[in-house]
Order: structure tokens, then sequence, then C-alpha cells
């Protein structure tokens, strides 16, 4: 699949997008100001533990304490601080989303063993960042050490060797397994990347060496730093992107500053010289997104609702818990088989709910509507379809089979905020409900208010309100009669002034 990397930086900001087939894939955005620190390494002190919960509050030197739960602390690292004062590191594998089951033996031992029995509060811990802190909540942390590198994940903590699901080979995945075995240390994991098919051991050496050294840099640091601290800080985004999706696939790295060309240029010198030669640096006048139509693609993703080239339309709505896709057929109405024209509607949704998932990096739990299939063949298609789209994302996914409700259940990994967290904020006059009062509730809230008010005051009869506008033109355009009516009952005066401040939710009723 042809590629190309685009790169916007400037002083306060660095963007990244994947452009495949000339069309956006992926786009990342770090503001220097708000910097991720998924996969930087701090050594933190445990404030609190929650037994009820199993899980720990560690003080990392960040606003909000880091959440460690009971199956994310590495037990034989722990060991070996109790026993020779040496904290426990872990790192995750931030962007990249290689899957792999190292780990999982020692974390599900850990859930039969009481957080109170590992941890104590005051003690010191290292731990590396899984999650970026989101909404209210802390930062995920985890014991449990990955560093990453072009080829391979180092995990010291961790007596296995794997192999990206994403290659499926056996042969291969035992050659790789065994070239490892012979290059890493004993006793220490190791994961091997996509990046790292068909590769000899020539190519996993620097790999290997380079991450050996930083592990043994951060031991070091950790014995001779006060916690809380920071012990390491990932790469930033620049780095980070080209050493996860700079490959032999990619045709050309463009990138519109300078500086961060020369950048560019000496770290792949170190590390990947026969990849020097595709990058470039932008000279147009134009802005380097705008000449790539990136900018707009950005915008359109940024909306509620995405039309089909058919006619029909698909709506993502996020929430706290989850997200919900529904397909529509919009103005589509097909031509004689109602079932082929849903069928088709429902595979060109899938192309673009894929495509959006991957372009906003929309996470978690995700439920897909689609539109009602009566057989079972249509149903089989599309989700064939969706499983297929999905293998081009980076991101882990799980997702079950459709329901006889036409719903499609399904997981995917979410490390950083999505695009609409991190470009936008909940609007502030709605405060991010997507809906407000009608000036028509807000009136008859008003007229039951009046009621109140005089029932509990016998005495009280002259009243004066300031609402806003909309409201205002109501109470005078369609409801004055029943204001008039209010009055003689209730034998008061009521004066009624505009407020243009005034939120359109809010009135203020002055006695």
């Amino acid at each position: 699949m042809a590629s190309e990397i685009i790169i916007n930086s400037n002083p306060r900001e660095i963007r990244v997008a994947l452009v495949e087939n000339n069309q956006l894939a992926e786009i990342f955005i770090e503001h220097k100001a708000k910097k991720g620190i998924v996969g930087n390494i701090y050594q933190g002190i445990v404030t609190k533990i929650l037994p009820g919960m199993q899980v720990a509050f560690v003080d990392i030197g960040l606003e909000k304490a880091g959440f460690l739960y009971v199956g994310d602390i590495d037990l034989i690292d722990l060991m070996e601080f109790e026993s020779d004062e040496d904290d426990s590191e872990d790192m995750d594998l931030g962007q990249d989303e290689e899957e792999s089951t190292a780990g999982k033996p020692s974390r599900m031992a850990n859930r039969c063993i009481p957080i109170q029995d590992l941890l104590k509060e005051g003690q010191e811990i290292v731990v590396q960042v899984a999650k970026n802190p989101l909404g209210t909540k802390g930062a995920r942390i985890t014991s449990f050490i990955t560093l990453a590198g072009r080829h391979i994940v180092y995990m010291p903590t961790v007596n296995q060797i794997s192999v990206s699901r994403r290659i499926e080979d056996e042969a291969e995945k035992t050659r790789l397994k065994n070239l490892i075995a012979e290059i890493g240390r004993p006793d220490e994991g190791y994961i091997v990347r996509t990046a790292g098919l068909g590769k000899n051991k020539e190519d996993f050496m620097p790999d290997v060496i380079f991450l050996h050294k930083l592990w043994d840099n951060l031991k070091g640091r950790s014995d001779s730093q006060e916690a809380p601290c920071l012990l390491y800080e990932d790469l930033n985004l620049i780095f980070r992107s080209i050493r996860d999706l700079f490959n032999e696939d990619v045709q050309r790295l463009v990138v519109d500053s300078k500086i961060d060309y020369e950048k560019c240029i000496e770290f792949c010198s170190n590390y990947l010289p026969h990849l020097v030669d595709k990058i470039e640096v932008y000279k147009e006048a134009v802005p380097i997104f705008d000449y790539y139509g990136i900018e707009i693609e950005i915008n359109r993703a940024l909306g509620r609702k995405t039309w089909l080239k058919s006619g029909g339309f698909i709506t993502i709505d996020q929430t706290e818990a989850l997200v919900a896709i529904d397909v529509n057929t919009g103005k589509f109405v097909g031509h004689t088989d109602p079932e082929e024209t849903i069928l088709k509607t429902n595979l060109e949704a899938v192309k673009e709910i894929v495509y959006q998932l991957r372009l906003t990096n929309i996470g978690g739990i995700i439920i897909v509507d689609f539109i009602d299939m009566a057989k079972e063949e249509s149903k089989e298609i599309v989700w064939n379809a969706l499983t297929q789209e999905l293998k081009f994302d980076r991101s882990r996914t799980n997702i079950l089979k459709i329901s006889d409700l036409g719903l499609v259940e399904m997981t995917r990994k979410r490390v950083r905020g999505s695009l609409s967290q991190i470009l936008c904020d909940p609007c502030p006059y709605c405060e991010g409900r997507g809906h407000i009062k009608s000036p028509t509730t807000v009136c008859y809230e008003i007229i039951r208010a009046l009621q109140r008010l005089v029932t509990n005051n016998l005495t009280q009869k002259n009243i004066t309100i300031e609402v806003p506008p909309p409201v205002y033109d109501l109470l005078f355009e369609e409801e004055t009669s029943y204001l008039e009516d209010i009055e003689k009952s209730y034998n008061i005066e009521v004066n009624v002034k505009i407020n243009p401040k005034l939120h359109q939710e809010k009135y203020t009723i002055i006695t």
C-alpha cells in the first residue's frame, strides 16, 4: 500500500499524518505544552491502597496520582525490590499496537494475591505510564517494563520471547524466536514487532544493544534519584512516528521544519540509514497540511455525521462509557430489492466506520448499529467485511458477531485521547450535553416558579423577571394570554425584562 508521512512542526505543536493511497489514514497530534506521557517511566511513591478495588494510587510527580491495578504489578521485580532495594520498572508500548501474551501469566498470578500484601503506603516503586490521564482519571500505570525499539520490544522483567500476532507464518515465528534467543539476555523478554518480519541478526543487533544500555542506565538512575521523579521520557512524536511508521512501504517522509528535517536525517542515519534518502523538507509557500488536503479531512473528521457515496450516512456519538455508531440509508433508496439496498449501505458503511476509527482514534467499547438485515448470509458478508477492514488497523480490536438486533459489539485499544478530545473542549453553553432546554420549557418553568412564589408569599404583588431573548420573545408572542391569566388568578403584576447576558436556560425573579 503506497503511503506517505507528512509532518507539520512548529514551536507549539507537532502534527503527523499518515497518508495511504492519497487519503488521510491516521493523524497524530502533540501539543508541546500538553505532551502525552505514555511510555514515560517514573519512580513513584505509593500514596494510597484500596483493598476493596485492588488498586493503588502512586504519586509520580504529576497533578493526579497514577492508577496501579494489582494485575499490573510485576511480582518478580517487586521481590527484587524487597530483597535488593532495587525498584521495579515498567513500560508500555505506547503508540505501537503489537499484540503479545507476554507477561500475562504473571499478571494472572497477581490477581490471586491481595494488593495490600504486595505494596504498602510510602513504598517507592518504578512504574511506566500505559494510558494518558483522561478527564478526571489519573494515568494508568504498570510495573511491567517494555522499551520499544524499531524491530523489537524489550521486556527486562519478563522471561518470555513472543512474536507479533500480525506475523502469521509459523515457520517465520519459530525462526525469529530462535534468533532473538541467541542475541538476547537470558531470563529476559522480547517481542518481535511486525517490522521484524524477514529480518536477520544484523538488523536486530542495534535494537538489542541500544535497549540493553537504556535499561542499565535506568536502573542506575532509579538508585540515585529521589522519588517522585521522571526516569525516562519517551521519544517525541516525530521520532516515534519514524520508529513505528517509517518503513519500506512508505514512499517518502516530508517535514516542513528545517530544524526537524536535520534531526530526522541524524536520527535515521544512526538507526535507519537505508531510509535517509526518503526524507524531504517541504519548500512550498502554502501550509503543508493545506497543500496535501489534510486540513480539510481533519475538520471533516470532527463532524458527528459522515455521508456515504451512495447517499446513506453514519453518525458517531461518544459517551463516557462507550461509542455508538449508527448506520442509515439516508437518501439511498436502491432500485428493487430492499435487502440488496441495505446490504450495499452496510458494506459501504463498514469501510467508512473503520476509516473513522483509525482517523479519529476512537477507542474503548464500540457499538455499531447496522441496518437490520433479514438474511443470515447478508450478516455474514458484513461481518467478514468488517473483520477484513480491521486488519489494516494497528490498534488491537476484538469484535463479536452481529446480533439479532443488527448490533456489533467491539472493543478497540485506547492509549491516547481521541481526535475530538485532543482538539475540542466541551461546549460551555450546553456543558457538553449536546442540547439545551427549549424556550418553551424555560417559559413554563418560569410560570411554575411564579405560582410557587405567590403561593408561599401571599403579600407579594409586584414581580420582575429577567429572561434571555428567546424566552422573552416566546412570552410576548405565544404566551401573553397565559401570563395575563396568572396575573388575574393571583392578583399580581409581572414585569418581564430582557437580559441578553443570560443563558437560555436561566432566568432571574426579582421581588
